[in-house]
C-alpha cells in the first residue's frame, strides 16, 4: 500500500491548449487527404484546408488570450455575479 504523497512531488499541469491546437493542426492535414482520397477536387480540398487552418489559427489566438487573462487574475473570477464560481 503506497504511503502518503509528498506535496513537493507535484507534476506541472498539462498544457491542454497546446494539445487542442496540435490535434486541430493534425486535422487540417488529414481532412484534405481524406477528401482527395474520396474523389473531391484538389481545389475543394485546398479550400477546406485553408478554412480549417483559419479556424484553427483563430482558436489558438483565443485560447492563448484566455490563458493570459486567467493567469493575470490568478485563475479566479472577480466580481459579484459570475455564472461560474
Amino acid at each position: 500500500m503506497p504511503g502518503p504523497r509528498s506535496t513537493t512531488d507535484q507534476h506541472p499541469a498539462p498544457d491542454t491548449a497546446s494539445d487542442v491546437i496540435r490535434w486541430a493542426a493534425f486535422s487540417c492535414a488529414l481532412v484534405p487527404v481524406v477528401l482527395l482520397w474520396y474523389g473531391t477536387s484538389p481545389a475543394g480540398a485546398a479550400g477546406t484546408a485553408l478554412g480549417l487552418a483559419a479556424v484553427t489559427g483563430a482558436c489558438r489566438v483565443l485560447l492563448r488570450r484566455s490563458e493570459r487573462c486567467a493567469a493575470q487574475r490568478g485563475g479566479h473570477h472577480t466580481g459579484g455575479r459570475t455564472p461560474v464560481d
